[in-house]
């Protein structure tokens, strides 16, 4: 199936949104719901087997987003914004499932990327359902069913987290679709109220789950360039709330441009080569 839409899959599957995406000689590997997706990049797109289900595919990618528009409005922010943008045509904000996506990153706090990826890929392969070499991830029932060993996940000081969180979904203490009719403050406050998520963590679920466009999520390397590139330090209200003040309707995609163009520079630095764009 192909789907003609502006993107650049490798910067917006690579750039630590989402934790299920692996690439595999030039293709992406990922599993939306119950099936296993690939993806391969083109001109005007990319080809996409797995799934006969285009508007999932689309929302997924949130097709309905200008990016023309929204690069053009982050871009009168600064030069250096106006260089990232020009530099990574193609970034999208993902859609992702609520439950799915808070359930990760609450597996996220303090943990590297690689080891989130094999947290989640280890929760999937104890209780989700096996889709021929993937699985899907689990719902809330799945996890509370004691079909699998929570123990084998190795989740660390996470798992009584994780597990009370699933409860708490499955009971209907903390239903997850409900937030998409809340505005930005009004879906992170309810996001902190879950143990184990803080102002971080609730600003990315609100960005990548809900599309809060507003969040700005701060972590060590957002922290860094912000204080870098801007001359802005304090701590995490201070400086979130000078990313939303600074990048006009459109803070969450400023901030995964200068998250991508961190990873771009420590992967040329360690190559021995190129300067930040």
């Amino acid at each position: 199936m192909r789907i003609e839409l502006p993107v650049n899959l490798d910067a917006t599957l690579g750039c630590g949104q989402a934790h299920r995406w692996i690439k595999k000689d030039g293709r992406w590997e990922g599993v939306l719901g119950d099936e296993i997706v690939t993806l391969e990049q083109r001109r005007d797109g990319f080809e996409c087997e797995g799934t006969s289900d285009k508007e999932m595919i689309l929302s997924y990618f949130r097709a309905e987003d200008d990016l023309e528009e929204i690069y053009a409005d982050i871009s009168g922010a600064d030069v250096h914004m106006a260089r990232l943008a020009e530099a990574c045509p193609g970034l999208r904000i993902l859609r992702q499932d609520p439950w799915e996506c808070t359930a990760t990153y609450l597996l996220a706090v303090n943990a590297n990327v690689k080891r989130i990826g094999s947290m989640v890929e280890s929760v999937c392969r104890e209780f989700g359902r096996d889709l021929g070499g993937r699985y899907s991830f689990p719902a809330p029932e799945e996890i509370g069913s004691g079909c699998g060993d929570i123990c084998r996940c190795r989740l660390g000081y996470r798992e009584g987290r994780f597990l009370r969180l699933a409860e708490s979904v499955r009971s209907g203490e903390h239903d997850p679709l409900s937030l998409r009719k809340l505005d930005y403050q009004s879906c992170r406050n309810e996001l902190m109220r879950i143990e184990g998520i803080g102002p971080k963590v609730a600003d990315c679920i609100s960005l990548f789950a809900y599309g809060h466009m507003e969040a700005f999520p701060v972590d060590a390397r957002i922290s860094r360039m912000m204080a870098d590139i801007y001359g802005v330090s304090g701590n995490y209200s201070e400086v979130a709330e000078e990313g939303r003040r600074r990048f006009g309707k459109y803070p969450g995609y400023a901030q995964e441009l200068l998250y991508h163009s961190f990873i771009i520079f420590t992967s040329q630095a360690q190559d021995g080569g190129l300067h930040p764009v």
